[in-house]
């Protein structure tokens, strides 16, 4: 009888310690046809994900995937990352965290996908998702204090900005 992979444990232990000490989350992960990510935000085939409480709804960690609803651009959108695609995971703060090889699934047809839990989108506000580059310096995004109708410039990094 083999044993599991370790990979979802160390996975769930770093994320544990870092909302135990106040450090964001991230996900850096390898995007191929079995994951669902917003394919836009993907750079060199890679994605990086903020993962904390404030950024997700329904953040299932299991020995399978990783998957969670979140906001991107202000749009909902549901995440699924195979566990074989996950690259790291690290405190957005300092960079302290696990890499793990990635043995990349390429189609979802052999996956089981876990069901993110219902959300209550009232319970609690949504801060947004972070910034989907491939570098641990990505920036969260929400959107800035500029009007609907002014464009981002493509060269511009997306910010959080927390109106009282």
């Amino acid at each position: 009888m083999s044993a599991s992979s370790t990979k979802p444990y160390f996975m769930r232990a770093i994320y544990e310690w870092c909302t135990d000490n106040g450090f964001t989350p991230y996900l850096a992960v390898k995007v191929s046809g079995a994951t669902r990510v917003p394919m836009e935000f993907v750079r060199n085939g890679e994605i990086v994900l903020n993962i904390s409480f404030g950024a997700t709804s329904g953040l299932k960690m299991d020995n399978v995937a990783v998957a969670f609803n979140a906001r991107f651009g202000g749009v909902s959108r549901e995440i699924y990352v195979p566990i074989e695609n996950v690259r790291a995971v690290y405190a957005s703060e300092n960079g302290e965290g696990m890499a793990f090889d990635t043995d990349v699934v390429e189609s979802a047809e052999t996956l089981v996908p876990i069901a993110p839990e219902p959300v209550q989108e009232a319970s609690r506000p949504s801060l947004g998702l972070a910034a989907v580059s491939s570098k641990p310096s990505a920036v969260e995004t929400k959107g800035d204090a500029k009007s609907a109708s002014e464009p981002q410039k493509k060269f511009e990094k997306p910010t959080l900005k927390i109106i009282k």
